[in-house]
């Protein structure tokens, strides 16, 4: 392995590791130290991330730089999420989203369509990416399609990257010569 692997290897294990610490605060609400280790220290050592014999000073370690970012608090023995926090942890769990699929499809389209300024070209590309890693097809580059309800993550998407006026989500009934679509969700059989 080399010396950039090896550094973006240790980069991705820290970046589990503040996730799992701000996503057991959030389940949790008010954790105190005590605690927190535990729960974060079972799930992480079956995984790999961390090595039995430092596991506690990894979990503080971990708790202590998210406070020193704002994304926790600690106050009176216990953590606790900052709104920042949250807005972090909910983009987190965002780029690992994927819409699930239901078994019937409704003959229904769903059309994401945003237009959001170059001055936020960041959020852009995110949400480009997230579309695409979550299955839905580019009609055109600020255009995406869906066979199936995803009003949730378009929901969040606009809370959380404040696109709100910039995203628009529409249900169609039909979409002309929807043929390429139906052959890429894989609708090949119906009518």
């Amino acid at each position: 392995m080399g010396i950039l692997e090896e550094k973006q290897n240790k980069k991705r294990k820290r970046e589990h590791l503040q996730h799992v610490v701000l996503a057991t605060v959030k389940t949790a609400g008010l954790l105190c130290v005590g605690l927190l280790a535990p729960n974060v220290l079972g799930a992480l050592t079956k995984l790999g991330f961390i090595k039995k014999q430092r596991q506690e000073e990894y979990v503080t370690s971990s708790a202590s730089k998210l406070v020193g970012r704002g994304l926790l608090k600690f106050e009176h023995g216990h953590y606790a999420l900052t709104q920042s926090g949250e807005k972090i942890l909910r983009k987190w769990e965002l780029s690992n989203y994927s819409i699930k699929s239901h078994k019937k499809w409704d003959k229904k389209w769903r059309i994401i369509i945003f237009d959001i300024p170059e001055k936020k070209k960041g959020v852009r590309r995110q949400i480009s990416v997230l579309f695409n890693q979550a299955g839905l097809y580019r009609l055109q580059d600020s255009v995406w399609v869906y066979p199936y309800d995803c009003e949730d993550i378009i929901g969040l998407l606009k809370t959380d990257y404040g696109v709100g006026k910039e995203l628009l989500y529409i249900i169609a009934e039909e979409i002309e010569n929807d043929r390429f679509l139906r052959s890429a969700f894989g609708f090949t059989n119906l009518p």
